[in-house]
């Protein structure tokens, strides 16, 4: 470690140790594992391009370190001297570099939660639950079950292997990091984890030390600008990747410790391998909603894409175990299907010659494995022909065409091995790959459809004006429910080719065509969002039934906005009140809830809390129609669009919400953090099944009347003042545009979506995404806690004994507490005296108030939280994350103030600066730095301006670990 390393990090420590005494371990390994990666990264970049440069980093970060232990606004005005001081490449190797030490901090970060992780574990101890960032594992669920909670092993197995967790992939454009940089992040990972390893040799350590180097330089000389948006396709792909690379073999590892767990609680029982504890779905290539580059064509090419992987996969897999199932003897069941398989072969001699080659009659498992892999071949190439030329003539009877005839053979492998007594060989291999058939099926995934409701009344009015009947969209709620229930119950049908179609109505039209084209297992449900009515629902059903869809898709009305939320139990009474939709839905429906949208409506706290109470009456409206509701969470990254920890998420939900069915969205860089590395993906099915399992059997307790009441209260106020903020000052959407990066949020291209529903607009129109990340980037946050102070002061104001109330709220109420806990941990990330900067360089004098408005509500909302969770600091009782938080924080603060000042020059022209000679003395030059210049020459900005600004972006994104 470097003399300057050494210095940096132990005055960090002892602030961490002066803060929180006793509690941060001595063997704590975080600053040991930040300080190897960056003093190898800083030996590479001076390597490249100079010890100047080295020096100029190092200055930079100590500027920075000395603002974040003494919260000295000069220093920042300090360290924008210096950063404007470079030249053009000079400032894009300084972001770069800071953006990589973030991403490298983080490595080190999640290497050092494994390791205390082992270390618990190896102890015998159970995770500690009491705060925002530990998550229990299956096996310690189990025993808590049984030992604290008093539930009988019987009871919580017949539990666990009747529920479902669905995780739901998204392509929404939050993911900042491109994917060849996500992968080199991942070799950089495994070589620090085997580094750190206690009994690793001298070769092996100098070995890995080398191999560290060469991924650290790799990953730095790596274009981290996305140069082009990606495409749907792209998306797709790049989800995909997921499963292949760990989603796979981690399904059947994940439900082996499941049995494990078991028996180590008396079940000697294994999980059924058809038991649905884990679905997989996707929105990538289905998600049209406000996305125009998703078309028809796109949806077939993905469902396309995804079957020819899932066949490539069992393909690759069936061989091995042909390799091991070599046994003869068998069940006379299974002797007499080989048998005939080896008759019908000798007839089609030339095509099976090879295989009767390799695998005589006497091993009958291999004859039976056999047939199943040519059919998984012909299944792939069908796939792969459809995709590539829109027509195959392989014929269907040699493929696979729905997921019980893969499942039949193998069933019967394994009936025959357990009557054979060869029952810990079914256990092995087989079991594995029948679990992999259950849960991934024949399309790996199912995609959903999402398509606004608008879209399909346009539709409607147009075919309402071709019958001449009159125009839809003029129609009352009642005359629309009358019309599509008359038309649902007939079979006429309602229209032909020559219906007059704009490029909107034909590609509703088209998706549904496609739908009915493909086999019904590649998709999902259909998602209406913005739904507010019955008729909503009932124009998604008869609009399927026109496309002659064979097995129509669920229909899930997705309520957003506080009205939509506030108005759903209704609306869905008025459904399951239509006798038709009750006899086609066969007692089940599926809603989805939006976070992001209604925190953008009406602030954090006042969505969370209609929220919880829409769940608590739809269920209630459920219970009273006999019908099973599952609840689908759109739950972004961030708190500000209802991210968090997923077990305090699903544990912090109404009782009776969940009962045994949780579907959740994942998105963006939440992906990569649940499912980028094999122990990620290991560790992500454990809390959504443990904390699945646990909601079920040991539900929350219910809020007392008394909390309910003082919710009611301090919701009215906290929206009346985000509302008179956002969207009723005259001039917030000109001071967000001018004190934020948003209008420069499309350079990044992380997404193929436009980041507005409409090219114009304020900020009703801006998505959810793109507003809470330009609040990131400043460190403001402003749309998550806007809105709390005002309440806490209400309620404190009118009744002094309300805030003993609001603690005992926190104390013992658990939606409450993760309320709380979530935006302490973002007040932890942010600073008002980044946000000022912003102000003081881009800001119109004229605004200055406002701004200085804004954070002294920020100061006080802070004060306010903090009495109500009764800490002294932020993070008081979470010493591990306030010590990662304050690692991250120079680096970050860096990184705010080059993009602030980079923004200034970018938006006036007229702003001058003091370059002095430097390090690149002309960036037309040979040195390798100036590539990085060249990159975007048709950029309208002064060279270097536009990717110093987009590596600023994506280095804050990856200090905070959320982008939106």
């Amino acid at each position: 470690m470097s003399r300057y390393s050494m210095e940096r990090h132990a005055s960090i420590d002892a602030q961490l140790r002066l803060l929180a005494p006793g509690k941060v371990s001595e063997d704590d390994k975080l600053v040991e594992y930040d300080a190897l990666l960056v003093d190898r990264f800083l030996d590479i970049l001076q390597s490249l391009h100079g010890e100047d440069l080295r020096d100029t980093v190092q200055e930079c970060y100590e500027i920075s370190a000395k603002y974040e232990g003494t919260r000295d606004l000069s220093k920042l005005d300090e360290l924008g001297n210096v950063l404007m001081s470079l030249d053009p490449g000079d400032s894009i190797l300084v972001a770069s570099s800071f953006s990589h030490m973030l991403n490298l901090g983080n490595l080190a970060e999640e290497v050092q939660i494994a390791h205390r992780r082992r270390n618990k574990l190896k102890k015998g101890d159970f995770v500690d639950e009491s705060n925002a960032t530990t998550e229990s594992d299956i096996e310690e669920t189990l025993k808590r079950l049984v030992e604290q909670l008093h539930k009988s092993p019987a009871e919580i197995f017949d539990a666990l292997k009747n529920q479902t967790v669905d995780l739901v992939l998204t392509a929404h454009p939050t993911q900042s990091i491109r994917r060849s940089l996500l992968q080199k992040h991942g070799r950089i990972r495994n070589c620090l984890t085997q580094l750190t390893d206690k009994d690793i040799t001298p070769d092996d350590q100098h070995e890995l030390d080398e191999a560290l180097q060469r991924e650290i330089q790799a990953a730095f000389r790596t274009d981290e600008i996305r140069r082009t948006p990606p495409t749907p396709q792209d998306e797709m792909r790049a989800g995909m990747s997921y499963f292949h690379e760990t989603i796979w073999k981690g399904v059947p590892k994940f439900l082996r410790r499941v049995d494990t767990a078991l028996k180590n609680i008396g079940i000697n029982e294994r999980v059924p391998y058809n038991a649905p504890l884990i679905q997989f779905s996707s929105w990538m290539g289905g998600d049209r909603d406000g996305n125009p580059r998703v078309t028809p064509e796109v949806t077939r090419d993905v469902c396309l894409l995804a079957r020819m992987i899932a066949a490539s996969l069992y393909y690759s897999q069936i061989e091995d175990l042909m390799f091991e199932l070599s046994m003869w003897r068998c069940s006379n069941e299974l002797r007499e299907r080989a048998n005939e398989l080896h008759q019908s072969t000798k007839k089609d001699a030339k095509h099976y010659i090879e295989f009767w080659k390799q695998v005589p009659p006497s091993e009958p498992y291999r004859v039976i494995l056999g047939d199943v892999r040519d059919k998984l071949y012909n299944t792939r190439e069908r796939s792969r022909h459809l995709l590539t030329n829109g027509i195959s003539d392989m014929p269907e009877d040699a493929t696979f065409t729905n997921v019980e005839q893969l499942l039949e053979p193998l069933e019967l492998c394994y009936r025959s091995l357990c009557s054979c007594g060869d029952r810990p060989i079914a256990d092995g291999s087989l079991l594995d790959f029948l679990r992999q058939v259950s849960t991934f099926g024949l399309s790996l995934v199912r995609l959903d459809i999402r398509q606004e409701s608008d879209r399909h009344t346009d539709v409607l009015d147009a075919i309402t004006n071709y019958l001449g009947i009159g125009s839809y969209h003029d129609w009352s709620e009642e005359k629309r429910q009358d019309w599509l229930l008359c038309e649902l119950r007939g079979k006429r049908p309602l229209f032909g080719p020559d219906l007059p179609q704009t490029e909107e109505i034909a590609d509703v039209l088209q998706t549904l065509h496609v739908i009915a084209e493909l086999p019904s297992d590649s998709f999902g449900a259909y998602i209406i969002s913005m739904a507010t009515a019955p008729s909503d629902v009932l124009a998604v059903e008869l609009l399927q039934r026109e496309c002659h869809v064979k097995k129509p898709l669920r229909v899930v009305p997705l309520f957003e906005k506080l009205a939509d939320l506030e108005a759903a139990p209704a609306a869905l009474a008025r459904l399951f009140s239509i006798d038709w939709y009750m006899n086609r839905i066969s007692g089940k429906q599926e809603v989805m809830i939006g976070y992001s949208d209604s925190g953008k409506d009406a602030g954090r706290l006042s969505a969370a809390w209609q929220l919880y109470k829409a769940q608590e009456e739809l269920v209630k409206v459920a219970k009273q129609y006999g019908v099973k509701l599952t609840m689908f969470h759109g739950r972004g990254g961030t708190v500000g669009r209802g991210g968090g920890p997923t077990h305090l998420a699903i544990l912090s939900q109404p009782p009776e919400t969940i009962n045994g069915s949780f579907r959740v969205t994942i998105q963006g860089e939440v992906i990569e953090q649940s499912f980028g590395e094999e122990h990620l993906c290991f560790r992500t099915l454990q809390r959504f099944t443990a904390a699945t399992l646990e909601h079920g059997m040991h539900p929350p307790i219910p809020p007392k009347p008394e909390w309910r009441a003082l919710m009611d209260e301090m919701t009215v106020v906290a929206t009346e003042e985000y509302r008179s903020i956002v969207f009723k000052e005259p001039r917030f959407v000109e001071y967000f545009r001018l004190a934020t990066p948003e209008t420069e949020y499309g350079r990044m291209n992380i997404g193929s979506r436009p980041s507005k529903r409409k090219p114009s607009g304020g900020i009703e129109s801006l998505r959810a995404i793109p507003w809470i990340f330009a609040w990131t980037q400043t460190r403001f946050h402003l749309p998550v806690w806007l809105g709390f102070g005002a309440a806490f002061k209400h309620v404190m104001h009118k009744d002094i004994r309300n805030l003993q109330m609001l603690k005992e709220m926190y104390k013992e109420w658990p939606f409450f507490r993760v309320t709380i806990d979530l935006v302490e941990m973002v007040f932890a990330k942010g600073d008002p005296g980044i946000a000022a900067i912003y102000d003081k360089l881009l800001v119109s004098e004229e605004l200055w108030s406002f701004g200085e408005r804004l954070r002294a509500n920020y100061e006080e909302t802070k004060h306010l939280l903090l009495q109500v969770a009764g800490h002294r600091d932020l993070l008081e009782g979470d010493p591990y994350l306030k010590q990662r938080l304050r690692l991250r924080h120079a680096y970050i603060t860096t990184l705010n103030v080059c993009q602030a000042y980079t923004l200034k020059r970018m938006r006036d022209p007229g702003f001058t600066i003091n370059v002095k000679p430097h390090i690149l003395k002309d960036i037309n030059s040979d040195d390798p730095a100036a590539d990085l210049v060249k990159l975007n020459p048709t950029s309208e900005y002064a060279p270097g301006l536009e990717d110093t600004l987009i590596l600023t972006m994506k280095g804050i994104a990856a200090g905070m670990r959320n982008t939106g």
